[in-house]
């Protein structure tokens, strides 16, 4: 079973996973791109920015294919996260990011090594106390996750795989994560976000 944990930043994405896996010991977590190319030394930008962000979007599709037999693998994001990062980003720089057809193959086929993507959105009250730094922009990625998510506009995810919201407090946030894994018939393919 291969899992992506999908969502705008501050969400709680990094914290469902520890708990999941440290519930679940089977699972390996897979770090997000970011912080697995910040160790490799890859400098970025004091925020985002497209070309960090195709960057991390191009890291999250090797990391999908170079696993894709690898078995109960659990990854903090994929190809989707950073595609509604640059649609919004883009727009701020003042232009509009396109991906080429090439690359949307390359993501179509990272994202059909997945059998699940678990998309934690913002929920009204937020769930995440803390003031979560640039809250304009992780407003505006969480609208185009749930959009991309719900509607597929770049017909990029495959009809077996499939898509949960993931809410509510740290407890039940992990006993959805398992029950979707666990009873897979249970849950629709698209997102109720």
């Amino acid at each position: 079973m291969r899992v992506a944990v999908t969502g705008t930043h501050g969400v709680g994405k990094s914290t469902l996973i520890a708990d999941f896996v440290e519930a679940r010991g089977s699972f390996e977590a897979v770090a997000e791109p970011y912080w697995l190319l910040a160790q490799d030394g890859l400098p970025f930008a004091d925020g985002p920015t497209t070309a960090d962000l195709e960057e991390q979007l191009n890291f999250s599709c090797v990391l999908l294919l170079d696993r894709a037999v690898a078995a109960d693998l659990i990854f903090d994001r994929c190809p989707l996260d950073f595609l509604a990062y640059l649609d919004v980003v883009s727009q701020r720089e003042g232009f509009e990011w396109l991906p080429s057809g090439k690359l949307l193959g390359r993501i179509g086929k990272a994202l059909a090594n997945l059998d699940l993507i678990a998309f934690v959105p913002i929920t009204r009250p937020d769930e995440i106390a803390a003031e979560i730094e640039h809250s304009a922009l992780r407003a505006q990625v969480d609208r185009r996750l749930k959009a991309m998510l719900r509607d597929d506009d770049l017909g990029l995810i495959p009809d077996e795989l499939r898509v949960v919201a993931i809410s509510g407090d740290r407890e039940a946030r992990v006993a959805r994560l398992m029950a979707a894994i666990d009873s897979p018939s249970r849950w629709a393919r698209r997102s109720e976000g």
